[in-house]
């Protein structure tokens, strides 16, 4: 079949035979093993038109994404191919359809629609409020800071783990506070309900409830979608998988996209059995492997095929392209870890004087450590690079200081907030804001409370007083016409704000250049609740006004894998070679743990579309009491059949004069399938 429109699309010139049987494929289940590079996204995207132009009404059509940048990108594409009814497919993350799901059904699982959203800061915040008045600030033992105690209560939802296991094999000089972080747990869960606020982690965990717990809302649901896709299905955790299933109990018509080989995120609770184990679950599921490459030469994924074909558990699929090239990958012996970085350095700028922009070549490492001294020459040789990595725009803390005062005048009653400004005045320090806290939530919210005794007399007194003032002016009536739009409350905060933050940081002046950006961004939205849903779920990105130090605006990328994965290159280099480094030293004795450094070894090769680079020094410092200066070569590499044949072998050593250098410079509905809810509960659990 095929479909041809204002544009002269049609699927048989567009798709090839496996992306073709994958868009026209029926009701029902499907899974779609994309391999890297096969177009998995034209593949969603001509899955949309073909739904919509077949009789779909767009708006029964769910695409789960993992970025909200993605969503739109697919719906903007489905848009050219067919007509602007694609526009109308409701897409998005799993955390804003919940957020969108829970607002209407919040009552049901114990909220109410008012709710606010922490973000992994604010919540934080709420766990540090509680550990101190437990007073473990006090304690003459040590007991786990509030970032660690966010990262237990989050990895115990999304790895399915006990706080016990997490302790034993994470964090086991803490073993001994189990029963202390349990009563913690159950306090922060009973806070946050208490102020009505959700965190990250409570978007998944209520909607599942939801859906589980609550049979009419499910098949409502499940009409309303009567088609749920979902990319990147080899990220998901168990907790999101359970989501999607239930999603479509009433039908069944769930088509996840993914590749298993790519699955590398088990430390963030993605689930590589999700992949595995999604026919088991859904019998008859019709499983298409997209194996034609666009993107990397044959010889490449030669390469990473010998990479797969080692898998323990997978599904089969043998890459192939028709991209042009025969340049084999390069294996490079090096000495040591400066003459690693030489031979990078020195290929980065052969490659860019035959024409190859930096833009075009990255740098990818197992971890972000392991790029240390070639920074260092990097600088050296005057190359300009970017590391990915670092705190995204509104994780800046001025950012989110001025997301709190917004936060407040929407809902009073959020703890963290108040906790985050009341101590950016002189003379508020923690226990002085939990007094003040405590003050506003026994007045049910009434602002008035901040000029009530004893903070009357204090030092603070006409801080708190002004901060009484612009709050009342940002939770103003938006129904009045004098009501301020959400970019004139932005701009009103940065005012108020700006001397504080003068006060606060030495580089004040760099810092406000990022509040001008906030509100401009806040121009696009017309109610501060939808702003700072969508700052707290999907924070927007924001060009920095940075001038680069290249005139000619060009950069090399420095990465980790796991940051590099989605992107893609001209020329790949990848780091460290050697066992204990790729694999990490964690790894060994532990056989998924070790699948999945293999993995990560495919993801990295299938980033270079010409040119691939596996670099194997020959000495490395140890680090962290493990490993030997002698370093041996990856097995990785070495388990490959054929290995040598698949990659040009050759050795590089800096001269004399680069040594010397060196020494003096020193990332259910109605008729729904019972048994298919059955398998559901069954498999997940209730």
């Amino acid at each position: 079949m095929s479909f041809e429109h204002g544009g002269g699309i049609d699927l048989e010139r567009d798709l090839n035979p496996a992306q073709r049987a994958a868009v026209e494929a029926g009701d029902g289940a499907q899974l779609v093993i994309a391999g890297a590079g096969s177009g998995k996204t034209r593949t969603l995207v001509y899955r949309v038109a073909h739904l919509v132009a077949g009789g779909e009404a767009p708006e029964s059509i769910l695409l789960l994404t993992f970025t909200r940048k993605a969503a739109q990108e697919m719906l903007r594409r489905a848009t050219q191919v067919l007509d602007e009814r694609c526009a109308r497919v409701a897409g998005g993350t799993f955390h804003s359809f919940a957020n969108r799901t829970l607002r209407r059904y919040a009552e049901r699982v114990g909220f109410s629609a008012g709710f606010t959203i922490l973000d992994r800061s604010d919540a934080e915040d709420l766990v540090g409020i509680l550990r101190s008045e437990a007073g473990f600030d006090r304690r003459e033992r040590r007991f786990p800071r509030k970032n660690t105690i966010l990262d237990l209560f989050s990895k115990r939802i999304n790895t399915g783990r006990s706080l016990e296991q997490l302790l034993e094999e994470d964090y086991p000089h803490f073993a001994d506070e189990l029963r202390p972080l349990e009563e913690l747990e159950g306090q922060y869960a009973a806070r946050k309900r208490r102020q009505n606020v959700l965190d990250y982690d409570d978007l998944l965990v209520f909607l599942r409830q939801l859906l589980r717990d609550h049979e009419g809302v499910r098949r409502r649901l499940s009409a309303t979608y009567r088609h749920v896709l979902v990319d990147e299905y080899q990220d998901t955790n168990k907790l999101q998988a359970h989501i999607a299933a239930l999603l479509v109990s009433g039908h069944g018509n769930l088509m996840v996209v993914g590749d298993d080989a790519q699955s590398i995120y088990s430390f963030r609770g993605a689930s590589f059995r999700n992949m595995l184990d999604f026919p088991k679950i859904f019998p008859g599921t019709t499983v298409t492997v997209l194996e034609q490459s666009y993107r990397s030469t044959q010889p490449i994924l030669d390469l990473a095929n010998g990479i797969l074909a080692q898998a323990k558990d997978k599904y089969s699929k043998s890459l192939f392209t028709e991209v042009e090239g025969n340049e084999k990958p390069h294996f490079v012996r090096t000495p040591d870890d400066f003459a690693q970085a030489r031979f990078i350095v020195r290929k980065v700028l052969e490659l860019r004087e035959e024409g190859v922009s930096l833009s075009k070549m990255a740098v990818l490492s197992r971890a972000a450590w392991h790029s240390n001294s070639l920074e260092v020459e990097l600088g050296n040789a005057n190359i300009p690079f970017r590391k990915f990595g670092g705190l995204r725009f509104v994780e800046a803390a001025h950012v989110k200081d001025v997301s709190a005062f917004l936060r407040l005048a929407v809902n009073p009653l959020d703890d963290a907030a108040w906790f985050r400004v009341l101590q950016l005045f002189e003379g508020v320090g923690p226990r002085t804001a939990r007094d003040i806290t405590a003050a506003v939530a026994t007045a049910g919210g009434d602002l008035a409370a901040l000029e009530a005794k004893p903070f009357a007399t204090r030092r603070y007194a006409q801080d708190l007083k002004r901060l009484r003032k612009v709050l009342e002016a940002l939770a103003d009536d938006a129904s009045k016409d004098d009501a301020l739009a959400v970019d004139e409350k932005v701009a009103a905060v940065v005012a108020y704000y700006r001397p504080l933050l003068r006060r606060k940081y030495d580089d004040a002046t760099r810092r406000e250049g990022d509040l001008e950006a906030l509100q401009v961004i806040a121009e696009r939205y017309r109610s501060v609740e939808r702003f700072l849903s969508d700052i707290a779920l999907d924070p927007p990105e924001v060009a920095r006004r940075d001038t680069p130090p290249d005139s000619e605006d060009e950069w090399l990328t420095v990465s980790t894998v796991h940051s590099a994965k989605g992107l893609e290159w001209h020329s790949v280099f990848v780091l460290n070679l050697t066992d204990g480094h790729f694999p990490s030293h964690r790894a060994m004795g532990d056989e998924d743990a070790y699948e999945e450094e293999r993995r990560l070894l495919y993801v990295a090769a299938t980033r270079a579309q010409q040119n691939l680079f596996l670099l194997h020094p020959e000495e490395l410092p140890s680090r962290g009491g493990w490993g030997s200066p002698l370093a041996e070569v990856s097995p990785l590499l070495t388990e490959i059949e054929g290995f040598d044949d698949l990659v040009v072998e050759e050795t590089f050593s800096p001269t004399a004069d680069e040594d010397r250098w060196a020494d003096a410079d020193e990332a259910d509905g109605p008729g729904s399938d019972r048994g298919l809810l059955a398998r559901i509960d069954d498999y997940f659990g209730h």
